[in-house]
């Protein structure tokens, strides 16, 4: 997707952004195995998971997160606006990511405020990671410094 940036004047509490959907693969996660060296066999043991209930080997929650981020990041609203993540908070994992679940991220601007530092603002959104069947798999509250297209003030 190819939008216009926001910058924080631009974020408005309400507003709400839909990511397209990621298919999750036995692969990805193995990768993510081999990335973190978290090899629990609930990652990686289809068996195993099964006998924990699941229908086959699952996510990590951090993969989750991280890929929550990463579809975020594919919508281009903060190519030229962004400067930090400023952390993640309130973080549920909710349902477990199955290897087949298909996903995407739904997202709103909660809140904003502009700081101490001139051309800088904090915005809030609250995220929602959804598979196929609609269902919230995990849900975080993330805060985010960004800029102001005025570099000595924020509105």
């Amino acid at each position: 997707m190819n939008r216009q940036d926001i910058y924080f004047e631009d974020a408005e509490p309400g507003t709400r952004y839909t990511s397209e959907t990621h298919l999750v693969t036995a692969e990805d996660i193995a990768r993510f195995c081999e990335l973190t060296r978290d090899h629990h066999p609930l990652h990686t043991d289809a068996q195993y998971a099964r006998t924990r209930g699941f229908p086959g080997v699952i996510a990590h929650g951090l993969y989750g997160l991280a890929l929550m981020e990463g579809l975020k990041t594919s919508l281009g609203l903060y190519e030229n606006s962004s400067i930090a993540s400023l952390g993640w908070d309130d973080v549920r994992f909710v349902r477990a990511v199955v290897a087949g679940d298909r996903v995407h991220v739904a997202f709103e601007f909660v809140d904003k405020r502009p700081t101490s530092k001139p051309g800088r603002g904090i915005v809030h959104e609250m995220l929602y990671l959804i598979n196929q069947h609609g269902q919230i798999v995990i849900q975080a509250r993330h805060a985010s410094l960004l800029a102001c297209r005025a570099s000595t003030t924020c509105a």
